[in-house]
């Protein structure tokens, strides 16, 4: 395991147990609330889970045996808390291409993710409604949808701006009393041209302009 203070990175020769740990949804979904929400016990990740709590323990004592949470700073002496150890796992996305095991960790976490990405826009929603969240987050807050034509060279180059762009905002907005927790998910996920017909050459111009019609 390569990790630093923030970042787990994975390496499918090396942690195959772990890969094999994290591919359990409730556990990917426990990791991510503890990252998200801060140290929880049993109990409460399963009342937002809607897991029992036996179930919920049993997964979470998983997690800390590959090391991906740990004991936190008790409350009281009744039940045991769970923190997350890092913020994000990282992994290359070419060497887990190499093994069967995986390619089935990166498709799964991939899906999970999307779905995380479902949560949060509800979440999103209902605050905003609910007066948690205030009018000056309206405008910046969204969903784009483009299409560029990039090479891979050019795809690895914007992902690192964006990477390196992150942690300059992050940093700066560290202790200002007005930041909030912000889910930004990117994408970049080429696609082979193939041959359309007619029909669907005219689906996928309408669906272009119907996208940027919702580009925030």
């Amino acid at each position: 395991m390569d990790s630093d203070e923030h970042k787990r990175v994975l390496d499918p020769e090396r942690d195959t147990a772990a890969l094999k740990a994290l591919t359990h949804p409730l556990r990917i979904r426990l990791l991510g609330l503890l990252r998200q929400d801060g140290p929880a016990t049993a109990s409460e990740l399963a009342a937002r889970t809607g897991e029992s709590s036996a179930s919920a323990s049993y997964h979470l004592r998983v997690l800390a045996k590959y090391a991906f949470i740990a004991e936190a700073e008790h409350r009281d002496g009744r039940e045991r808390r769970w923190r997350a150890l890092h913020t994000l796992t990282s992994w290359s996305n070419e060497s887990m291409e190499a093994t069967e095991a995986g390619r089935a960790f990166v498709g799964l976490a991939r899906r999970r993710q999307i779905e995380h990405l479902e949560r949060s826009l509800a979440r999103y929603e209902t605050d905003l409604a609910a007066g948690r969240l205030g009018q000056e987050w309206v405008e910046p807050s969204g969903i784009t949808d483009l299409m560029p034509r990039l090479t891979a060279a050019s795809l690895t180059e914007l992902f690192d701006t964006i990477a390196g762009k992150l942690e300059e905002l992050t940093a700066r907005d560290a202790d200002d009393p007005r930041a909030e927790h912000v889910v930004f998910v990117a994408a970049g996920l080429p696609l082979a041209a193939h041959e359309h017909s007619a029909h669907e050459h005219a689906d996928r111009d309408l669906e272009g302009r119907d996208a940027e019609d919702l580009n925030p």
